[in-house]
């Protein structure tokens, strides 16, 4: 039963409603039709600073110095089931943003309190090969630095990458819109798994 398993969805994008989050919704809409609650958060609506490697949360876990939305966050993470992590590719990778809370996801990392979670991957480039890919294996392998399992689409390597080279354009990819769509129809798969395996 799946009723009861939630996941996250993190936009790491710093643009409002824009192709990221497009593609986000279109995996969400299996997921939710499943009975998972997916609750969508933009980063771009928290303040999350850079790790400055002081070390603090490696002897006192879940303790970060610096005052900002990162543990916060960080929290609402390892609460949910699953996670959906997009970002549009800045500079062949996720966004600055995107990538300092990934960086201090640390805190979680110590102890993998984001273990045998589920996770998708979501990257969207202004072409076809604009660095897609790049942004897929970045999130991937912050996936598997906590221990999560990756879910993907069905024909796509690791994650769905969509084409868009302006606001909106992602409503003209319809590939990239049906790989975000199977990567929801795979996790809800690995979602019921892992929640049979449970009892959930």
């Amino acid at each position: 039963m799946v009723s009861r398993m939630k996941v996250l969805a993190i936009n790491g994008s710093p643009r409002k409603n824009g192709n990221t989050q497009v593609m986000i919704e279109e995996a969400a809409k299996p997921l939710r039709r499943a009975g998972i609650q997916v609750e969508v958060v933009s980063i771009r609506d928290y303040e999350v600073r850079p790790c400055n490697a002081c070390e603090v949360c490696y002897t006192k876990p879940w303790h970060c110095p610096i005052k900002d939305d990162a543990v916060k966050l960080l929290r609402m993470m390892k609460d949910a089931d699953g996670l959906i992590v997009g970002s549009p590719v800045y500079g062949a990778g996720v966004t600055a943003q995107l990538k300092a809370l990934l960086d201090r996801g640390v805190i979680a990392c110590i102890n993998q309190d984001f273990r045998n979670k589920v996770g998708g991957a979501i990257a969207v480039g202004a072409t076809p090969h604009g660095g897609q890919e790049f942004v897929i294996f970045q999130i991937v392998a912050d996936f598997a630095f906590h221990g999560m399992i990756v879910a993907y689409p069905k024909v796509e390597l690791l994650g769905a990458m969509g084409t868009a080279d302006g606001r909106g354009k992602i409503k003209e990819d319809n590939y990239g819109l049906r790989c975000a769509k199977e990567l929801g129809e795979r996790m809800v798969e690995l979602m019921k798994e892992k929640g049979l395996a449970r009892g959930k």
